[in-house]
Parts: structure tokens; sequence; C-alpha cells
């Protein structure tokens, strides 16, 4: 599982696709055509000029999510935690903004965002998780409607549990192939969202006969929502080659449809979701950001502040 590349083909509707790169595990949150995607590797699937990865512009991030929050004395007083509150600018998908115009590419109808390469002065010097704030940022901001689709691609297993955007997603997909140590790493993730109320589902990778299968089965039981096999189609796009979608297997067209539905299914719960926000916000602000930035970050969570789906950006 733990980093072995697969590229889908994700129909979002009849006439578009979104390319889903998983890197050993996960995640698709309900919205509308919009893919992060942390840059580990090449863009050798789809070509197309991105801008600085956002990660590289944070800056530009906060400002414009800051607003006019009162909360927020200044740009480097917002760390990745902060949570939006009165006066903060939110986000929709079917909007422009200062963000969208700079960061987003649009390739066959799909938004792209980059981020979280490694430069030369980051070697030896920055871990994985400092490259992907402004990811956590915009998931914290972020107000989506029914049949909106944000696809971001994560590292694998444990490593996701190292930032709070184990908790932004509607829904994770975990991909586990048929193997001990894939279904290990699967156990740990669970155990480790077990108190997050995490929402997961595995998915099936490189099963190539009824016995992969039945031991992905017997291993999963009831969580195992689906699974693929070996792809011409994928094998392809992994070359550069990208196929008519209408090449696409079906059994794995199948599959990609049964992991939306689950997608389409998950109850959305906004006032968990800024709990668990506001919550993890706390344990940042205790444990270093505060001490890091010399202000109280705790003072950032509005208590008046209520985020849900009618509130629209400012």
């Amino acid at each position: 599982m733990a980093r072995d590349n697969v590229r889908l083909a994700h129909p979002i509707a009849n006439d578009e696709m979104v390319l889903v790169e998983v890197i050993g595990g996960r995640v698709v949150r309900r919205r509308r055509r919009w893919r992060i995607r942390f840059r580990c590797d090449p863009w050798d699937s789809v070509h197309v000029d991105l801008p600085e990865d956002a990660d590289l512009e944070i800056d530009r991030v906060k400002d414009h999510l800051r607003g006019t929050n009162p909360r927020i004395t200044s740009t480097s007083s917002m760390v990745k935690t902060t949570p939006p509150g009165t006066g903060s600018r939110l986000l929709r998908l079917g909007d422009s903004s200062p963000i969208s115009a700079h960061f987003e590419r649009r390739v066959q109808g799909v938004r792209l965002i980059a981020t979280g390469p490694f430069h030369e002065s980051d070697l030896g010097t920055a871990c994985y998780h400092s490259k992907v704030g402004a990811v956590e940022l915009l998931l914290n901001h972020l107000i989506d409607g029914p049949a909106e689709y944000v696809v971001v691609d994560m590292t694998a297993g444990a490593d996701s549990f190292a930032s709070g955007m184990f908790t932004k997603f509607d829904v994770t997909f975990l991909v586990v192939e048929p193997t001990r140590r894939s279904v290990a790493v699967y156990r740990q993730y669970q155990q480790y969202a077990r108190d997050w109320e995490v929402r997961i589902s595995a998915i099936g990778n490189k099963v190539e006969d009824t016995g992969d299968l039945e031991f992905l089965q017997r291993e999963l039981g009831a969580d195992l929502l689906t699974w693929v096999g070996r792809s011409r189609f994928v094998r392809a796009s992994e070359k550069g080659r990208l196929l008519p979608l209408a090449e696409l297997e079906p059994p794995t067209r199948t599959a990609l449809e049964a992991m939306r539905r689950a997608a389409d299914e998950a109850p959305k719960d906004w006032g968990k979701q800024y709990r668990q926000t506001v919550e993890l916000h706390l344990r940042n602000a205790r444990r270093w950001a505060s001490t890091a930035t010399g202000e109280d970050l705790s003072v950032q969570v509005d208590p008046d502040f209520v985020l849900q789906p009618d509130l629209l950006p400012s």
C-alpha cells in the first residue's frame, strides 16, 4: 500500500473526466470538479502549465481568507489550522475569487491546484507536512453543495495524521492491496481515526484473481466498498497517453461509480466539521503555534460563528 501510484479515470459527468492519482490511499470529498494535488512527482499524465504551488505563496492564501476577521491580527498570525470566523472570506467552487484566478488551471472541465513539492532549500530542514498548510486552510474555508466534489491526493497511511486534514472529508477512500502489509496499514489508519468519526471505505487495488478478492473480503469484511484490477486504461495514462474515457474498462467504471455513490450518500455534518477544526486549532495553539507567533492564537476562535451551507462568500 505504501507508495504505489494508481491513476484512475473518474467520470464526473458524461463528458468530463478527472484523473485521480492515488498514492497508497485516499481521498474524496463531496464537491464539484475541484482537484487539489500534492505534487509528489511530475504531471506526466496531464500536461498543463501550473502557477507557483499554493504553499509557496501561502501569504496570498492567508491574506484573502483572513478578510476582515478582527480576531486575526495579521497574515503572519494565521496558521494552517486557523478556523473561519466573522469577517473571514469563504470559498465556493462555482464562484470566482483571487485564489481561483491565481492558483487554478482548468483541464477538461476540471479545476487543478498543486502544492507540496520540496525545493533545494527544504532538503534536510523541512518535513512534508510543512508543505501543505495552504490546502488545510482552503478546506477550512470551503462551503460545498450537493453534486460538488473535491478530490485530494494524500500521502499514504498514518502520515495523514500529522495534520488536521484527515478530518476534512465526507468520506476517505483507503486503497488496499491484497497483502498483509497493506491490510495492516489500513487497520492502523482505522485505529487512529476511530475517535474522530472519520468515515472510511476500503478500495481493493491490483486484484488479479478470486484469491486476491477473497483475501480482501476475509480481512476487511463490509469495509471493502469495491475493487479494481489491472487496467490497460490506467497503464496507458501512467505512460502519458490519455485514452478516450469510453475505453475505460467496465469493471473500473463500476468501481468508480460505487465510490461516487458513497461520497454522495455520506451525511454532511457541518457542526462536527467546525468543532473538529476548532479543537485541532486549539491543540496547535497550545503546543506550538502561540509560541511561534508570539500571540495567543486561541482568541482566533469566534464563539458566535457557525459554519453552515447557506453562508455566502464575503
